[in-house]
């Protein structure tokens, strides 16, 4: 399963700005691939726009389960205390080829 998270938060909060936060973000970004290794999670890529305060995530995960758990980690429940994050189920490709072709 594909999840696609967009984390945004304020300029007040940044961490390339405030100490506590840029600890904060360094500590989740150092343990991120370990964390979800932990739960069967891959890591696809992370990815930042710094002038809008932004952040992409896209994580392979093997259940809904698994990909809960991993966000429920402190680390990363931490980051999320600043940041407002959404996470999206995705499908790929060839998931939608195969629905396209099957519907009628």
């Amino acid at each position: 399963m594909i999840y696609i998270g967009i984390g945004r938060h304020s300029p007040e909060v940044c961490p390339a700005y405030n100490e506590k936060f840029r600890k904060m973000t360094l500590d989740a970004a150092d343990k991120l691939e370990g964390l979800a290794k932990k739960h069967g999670v891959k890591v696809i890529g992370v990815w930042n726009v710094p002038s809008e305060h932004l952040t992409y995530f896209v994580f392979d995960a093997p259940s809904q389960e698994a990909f809960l758990k991993f966000g429920m980690e402190p680390e990363m429940s931490a980051w999320d205390s600043f940041n407002t994050t959404e996470y999206k189920m995705a499908i790929g490709l060839e998931e939608i080829k195969k629905m396209l072709k099957q519907a009628k």
